[in-house]
């Protein structure tokens, strides 16, 4: 089989409070998110490009079906600064919790960090 897709096709990020999350994301990622509505669902989407590596994904408030985990689906953010350092920093100011530091996984893989976003769910940072 061929693969011609990247294999995740899209993540959504369960939410408490949409303008705390938002608030959260743009603050630690240095970009926006835009918001709006699709039929009941609250949702702000990542900015993402057409093609290339990685997925698009959004912030959801769905109480009834979403709930933020500190133990579920791990999802890596690509830092793009270069260094998961510079986001990392950015993470306690923005509402959120370091779990763990930078730290080196291989010198082939990179970096990683593990972080808490402002509404409880656990997420990862990546960097070569």
């Amino acid at each position: 089989m061929d693969i011609k897709h990247n294999v995740v096709g899209w993540f959504e990020i369960p939410t408490i409070n949409m303008e705390r999350a938002i608030n959260f994301y743009e603050r630690v990622f240095g970009f926006k998110l835009q918001r709006g509505k699709v039929g009941p669902l609250d949702m702000a989407w990542f900015p993402s490009v057409e093609k290339g590596m990685g997925s698009g994904g959004a912030l959801v408030y769905d109480p009834d079906n979403f709930a933020p985990r500190d133990n579920g689906v791990l999802i890596y953010f690509t830092a793009f600064s270069g260094d998961v350092a510079v986001e990392l920093a950015r993470v306690a100011a923005a509402g959120g919790k370091v779990l763990q530091p930078k730290t080196l996984i291989t010198k082939e893989i990179g970096y990683m960090a593990l972080l808490l976003d402002s509404e409880g769910n656990r997420i990862a940072l990546h960097a070569y």
